[in-house]
């Protein structure tokens, strides 16, 4: 398996950014990939990068910036629509690197 680490932004950092990194976790792994997911709000991402290394981040609100990673729109994990999307978007996010 290939090892990630991917960095789940919700507005407040809690329930949504927990579900989607759940999702992803399990999702990624079924395409031979462990992703490390980690949560946090769009205030708290610089301090958050500035700790760990991270290979992108999947937002579900608006992260402002460039961090010189990967931002992956991950709304359609919430909604249930584009899942495969948002799942090949990282994929290609993490293949790119």
């Amino acid at each position: 398996m290939k090892s990630c680490r991917i960095l789940c932004v919700c507005s407040v950092g809690l329930i949504t950014s927990n579900m989607i990194a759940a999702r992803l976790k399990d999702m990624l792994a079924e395409k031979g990939w462990d992703a490390d997911t980690r949560v946090t709000t769009p205030d708290e991402v610089e301090a958050e990068l500035k700790e760990a290394d991270y290979d992108l981040m999947a937002c579900v609100t608006h992260v402002y910036g460039d961090f010189g990673i990967p931002k992956i729109n991950a709304l359609g994990l919430l909604a249930g629509t584009d899942v495969d999307k948002v799942v090949d978007d990282c994929i290609k996010a993490l293949e790119a690197k």
